[in-house]
């Protein structure tokens, strides 16, 4: 497997008009202001209960760096390739020698224009290189617009509805999702 500290190496990185690239101080406004929207909230399944702009401003100066330098958490902002608006964030986490999970959400404004498949399209693509096999997510029964998301991204359900513990701990029926990639690189989603 390549060196774990690889991580900060892979972003950012541009995808079709988006760029992936580790969570910054100047990204804690809309950052804390998405996470209060009500889809967010719902179903983001997100580690706090709350974030404001200080609290963004603290994970982005720790836990960031520290995630990519320990090369087991990527905690990355969605962004405009044409002017950086955020629109987005997206996470890979449990990373082990051969699998990540992800985890994304969309900011209101950037919904329905394809932003999260060419995020998690771009996060497949770090993935392979950082030597991983394949990409696993979660999503909650009911969230329709997460499970397109993963389908058209290339990824697979595998099995049954089943309760998990969420990144916020709480219980939730989650579907699994999984995506092989050890073959082609596959349709590049738009």
């Amino acid at each position: 497997m390549a060196e774990r500290t690889a991580l900060r190496g892979l972003f950012p990185t541009e995808h079709r008009g988006i760029v992936l690239r580790p969570l910054g101080a100047e990204d804690a406004e809309e950052y804390a202001a998405g996470t209060r929207d009500p889809e967010v909230a719902r179903f983001a399944h997100l580690p706090l209960p709350e974030y404001t702009p200080d609290t963004v401003r603290r994970i982005a100066a720790w836990e960031v760096p520290k995630g990519l330098d320990s090369g087991d958490l990527a905690v990355l902002s969605i962004v405009d390739a044409d002017g950086g608006g955020f629109l987005g964030s997206l996470v890979l986490f449990d990373i082990t020698e051969h699998q990540a999970e992800v985890g994304f959400w969309i900011a209101p404004g950037a919904r329905g224009r394809g932003v999260a498949v060419r995020a998690v399209a771009a996060a497949a693509s770090s993935a392979r290189a950082l030597g991983l096999t394949s990409l696993v997510a979660r999503t909650a029964e009911d969230n329709r617009a997460s499970q397109r998301t993963l389908a058209a991204a290339g990824f697979t359900r595998t099995g049954d509805a089943e309760e998990t513990t969420a990144p916020s701990g709480r219980k939730a029926v989650t579907l699994r999702y999984r995506l092989d990639l050890t073959g082609p690189a596959g349709p590049d989603p738009a």
